[in-house]
């Protein structure tokens, strides 16, 4: 089964432990964690359901190629990250 981590910066706002997930693309596993934690959707997509700018996926160490369906595909030993863009000076 699939493996989703959020990184420790997004935990510090909202509940997101580390789950494993059915599912056969980035979206199916979404949905999945997003059905037990509601409010980290908005975190994760916007009102389009797209990832958000400030948002990267990483899947078996790939950068997620489509940030609009998130389609891309991933496998029953699949690692997915999620985190946030951090910037500053």
């Amino acid at each position: 089964m699939p493996e989703i981590t959020f990184t420790a910066n997004l935990q510090r706002h909202v509940a997101s432990p580390k789950m494993q997930v059915e599912g056969s693309t980035v979206r199916e596993v979404l949905d999945k964690v997003f059905a037990e934690y509601p409010i980290l959707r908005g975190y994760v997509l916007d009102e389009q359901l797209a990832l958000r700018k400030h948002m990267g996926i990483i899947v078996d160490g790939v950068v997620l190629c489509d940030r609009v369906k998130q389609s891309d595909r991933v496998g029953e030993e699949s690692r997915i990250f999620v985190l946030q863009a951090l910037s500053g000076g």
